[in-house]
């Protein structure tokens, strides 16, 4: 009844324990127990789990206390203290991890007197806010932004962040922005958020290209999990979907607002989302072919571009890239 917290509020538990330096305690291995961490729900320090309870009264009732693979010896009458702490955390949501991964992924790549792309969306937001604190406490100076959308801009002029454009600064440092999709070779499906042809002009001139995601958006084949956007021009706009339909053989929908009008990018074209019942099979000859469309502006199939994907898992954040960024069928490593 030590423990007040629920397994799945558990973040960290720290158990130590001093041993007297008698002669006969010469066998009692160590006279502390290091910190150890009870791992549960998506805690994200997690690192492994031990009964906790059953490690408390080992601890107690020696001689012998098994404590994950390591053994320790150590009579009764040799123990001093027994300290056992609880620190309790709400398990992580989504949310959270998300913003995790975004400020360690700017942290990580960001760099004063940078030109950095700004992308779009929820997960791209929480980059944009960081990199907007970072500038205030004056830990990243001499940054200028180029934002894939007008909600971007707006965000990042209201934090203080100086923005340019590809007119003026066409060669940009970094880009960060999150993704629908990402398949096991780094290939990604962009724009649901209505950003698509703002993101890649951006991230197409980036020396990086960082990706930020949660483990849901981690596919076995593109567009398998929602809509692939087209963004098309408004003339005819009908005529493209019949033929881009034609194409797939998949489920084709003009994209419109809640109230039923026709959803307008920020270049004034308009979407057409594709819906797929298995992956494309060929990304690259179906990216080939749309563009070859007339009337087809972009299509939200980002191949070969990532340098690294930031997931937000539920066991913490990691990070996905290849071996050699330059080589686009170079293995992929996490870490």
């Amino acid at each position: 009844d030590f423990l007040f917290a629920p397994p799945s509020q558990i973040f960290s538990v720290t158990i130590s324990m001093a041993a007297a330096f008698l002669p006969s305690a010469a066998v009692a291995a160590k006279p502390a127990f290091n910190a150890l961490n009870y791992a549960s729900g998506s805690c994200i320090s997690a690192s492994r789990s031990f009964n906790l309870k059953a490690a408390h009264q080992a601890a107690v009732d020696g001689p012998k206390a098994f404590f994950g693979r390591r053994k320790f010896e150590v009579a009764p009458q040799q123990i001093n203290t027994i300290t056992f702490s609880v620190s309790a955390a709400t398990a992580l949501d989504q949310d959270t991890l998300k913003r995790l991964a975004a400020e360690k992924a700017v942290e990580k790549y960001f760099r004063s007197g940078m030109v950095v792309g700004l992308g779009t969306g929820s997960t791209a937001a929480y980059a944009v806010a960081h990199v907007g604190k970072l500038m205030k406490e004056g830990k990243l100076k001499d940054i200028v932004a180029i934002p894939t959308s007008i909600r971007t801009a707006e965000q990042a002029e209201s934090l203080g962040i100086p923005l340019v454009t590809l007119d003026t600064h066409p060669n940009i440092d970094v880009a960060i922005d999150g993704s629908d999709e990402v398949d096991p070779v780094l290939n990604l499906v962009k724009g649901r958020g209505g950003a698509l042809l703002r993101e890649k002009m951006v991230e197409l001139q980036s020396g990086k290209f960082i990706v930020i995601v949660d483990e849901t958006k981690l596919v076995a084949g593109l567009g398998i999990s929602g809509a692939m956007p087209v963004e098309v021009v408004q003339f005819c706009w009908e005529f493209n979907l019949k033929r881009i339909q034609d194409l797939f053989g998949c489920e084709a929908k003009r994209r419109e607002n809640p109230d039923g009008t026709p959803y307008v990018t920020d270049n004034s074209n308009y979407i057409i989302d594709l819906y797929f019942s298995e992956p494309i099979p060929d990304p690259y000859g179906a990216a080939s072919t749309l563009k070859s469309y007339v009337g087809v502006v972009d299509h939200g199939l980002f191949l070969d571009m990532a340098t690294s994907i930031v997931v937000a898992g539920s066991d913490g954040v990691y990070e996905m890239k290849r071996t050699n960024p330059k080589i686009p069928d170079s293995a992929i490593t996490t870490e």
